[in-house]
């Protein structure tokens, strides 16, 4: 067998492996194997991006899938986090710095770590001096870290599309500070168009792309004069200020009604009540973000992904529709908000709903 042939099968394999140890919650088992396959010569950045990243996506699909439980999704997010610490301290994995200094950090907010833990993984691998910050990192205190350090660049991971308004305060921020933000996650959107619309000097889809893209050149040095509001000029409107202001009001008035609108309501256990009322908390952020990003694709995609998760765990997804009519009863006088709330709607009933399930 050829040495390309080997090193093309050997990720596959360890991602098998690895698989079924994060299936069995077992963690010295995963990190043996990362450390095995290390030792036999596989490539740290192959593991990290080939092997750890997809396994990763694959754990969120299947809780979305109703396959593994909240608890078996972060045990096997904190065994494949430990598995990365491990390559971490693995002698192939040292490097001597070579480029200049990165601070990579997650938007306030935002617990999803192991996406920015990979890039910063990634750039050390590279030759990059890195600042690693983790999750939920204020704006004032990472301002702060940039003017101790004054790295190249910051590169801001988010995972939830919730956390835009506070990635473009953040974004405005350190641009502010003189220092350049290329960002990345699922937040900013299959295509980066959030990246663009929120001023950001630079986005990448995925870690590879983001570490190639700064050693092909620096980012230039934003201008210190951006403002937040020139990006959003829609804003004004404060369409996006008032719904995000009255959002427990908004749920508690949904929620009451919906026990008129969808009488199935009246039956459910405490515990499918509490999940209910989450359920309305989240589709009201996701209303204002899309208000902050005047984009109702948005607010659409994550009523069709919510139905699609509440039909996987058993939950009847047609109880979306009368919530959506009641929030836009009480929104009637925004336009833009009922705008949405119909191109919601619509996307719901442009295709046959899954059969309802029984709610448990």
């Amino acid at each position: 067998m050829s040495r390309r042939s080997t090193e093309s099968t050997a990720p596959r394999q360890l991602a098998k492996e690895l698989w079924e140890g994060i299936l069995g919650l077992d963690e010295a088992a995963v990190i043996t194997a990362v450390l095995r396959a290390l030792d036999e010569g596989v490539d740290a950045e192959s593991v990290l991006l080939d092997v750890i990243a997809p396994l990763q996506g694959r754990v969120g699909e299947e809780w979305a899938a109703n396959r593994i439980t909240v608890a078996q999704e972060h045990a096997a997010t904190a065994i494949n986090e430990r598995a990365v610490a491990a390559l971490a301290q693995h002698p192939s994995a040292h490097r001597t710095r070579t480029r200049g200094r990165v601070t990579v950090a997650c938007v306030d907010g935002e617990w999803h770590a192991l996406p920015a833990r990979l890039l910063a993984e990634v750039l050390r691998l590279r030759g990059w001096h890195v600042d690693y910050l983790g999750a939920q990192v204020p704006t004032p205190h990472l301002v702060a870290h940039l003017h101790r350090t004054g790295p190249d660049a910051v590169a801001l991971s988010g995972s939830i599309a919730t956390r835009l308004p506070t990635a473009h305060a953040t974004i405005t921020a350190c641009q502010a500070a003189g220092t350049p933000v290329l960002v990345g996650g699922a937040a900013f959107g299959p295509d980066g168009r959030y990246a663009r619309l929120l001023g950001a000097d630079a986005w990448a889809p995925d870690a590879r792309t983001a570490a190639d893209d700064l050693a092909r050149a620096p980012l230039p040095r934003p201008q210190p004069d951006h403002q937040a509001i020139d990006d959003l000029p829609h804003l004004s409107d404060q369409e996006y200020t008032l719904v995000a202001r009255s959002r427990p009001q908004l749920v508690r008035v949904v929620f009451t009604g919906l026990e008129d609108a969808y009488p199935a309501m009246r039956g459910y256990s405490e515990p499918q009540r509490e999940r209910t009322a989450e359920d309305l908390a989240h589709i009201v952020e996701f209303l204002a973000v899309a208000l902050y990003t005047d984009d109702e694709d948005l607010f659409a995609g994550f009523i069709r992904w919510t139905a699609d998760v509440l039909t996987s765990h058993g939950v009847p997804a047609d109880s979306l529709l009368p919530a959506l009519a009641l929030l836009g009863r009480e929104l009637k006088d925004f336009p833009r908000a009922a705008g949405i709330l119909r191109s919601g709607s619509a996307r719901l009933t442009s295709s046959p709903l899954t059969a309802a399930g029984t709610a448990e």
